[in-house]
């Protein structure tokens, strides 16, 4: 019997008896009709559609970050030392501010730990193929 798994939109050939007492009354997938391809192919090709676009904006927002520096003031003692660290929090806290743009602190990743007042580079995981490259100065309160 052929079916159409829901989950991952694929055409399959299975036994009658699977398909009749797992996959149907569990509606992990449908029956392979004529109709039911063609809308299966409609949903792939949207969902296509949509990881492109997704993934022109995500690299539209690599671009931007990359192409200036955020600045993050912190207390420091003589030295440059700083009186504590920036942390991946801080650092995603200044691209809002700079870029008005939402990112999550577990996406932020600090190549080396920021103890000193200079300039630094951290990497912000976008999307899963789109990692962007920011420039960090660090600069005394």
């Amino acid at each position: 019997m052929k079916v159409i798994l829901l989950d991952e939109d694929k055409v399959l050939n299975v036994s009658d008896g699977y398909a009749r007492n797992y996959l149907l009354p569990k509606k992990l997938a449908i029956p392979a009709t004529p109709e039911a391809v063609k809308q299966m192919e409609k949903r792939a090709e949207a969902n296509r559609q949509k990881r492109e676009a997704q993934l022109k904006l995500a690299q539209a927002l690599a671009e931007k970050l990359s192409s200036k520096e955020i600045t993050i003031k912190a207390d420091a003692g003589e030295e440059g030392k700083l009186f504590g660290t920036v942390t991946n929090s801080d650092v995603a806290k200044a691209i809002h501010e700079t870029f008005a743009e939402e990112i999550d602190k577990r996406k932020v990743n600090l190549n080396d730990h920021i103890k000193m007042i200079g300039e630094y580079t951290a990497s912000v995981k976008i999307h899963s193929e789109v990692v962007a490259h920011i420039k960090i100065r660090v600069e005394k309160k």
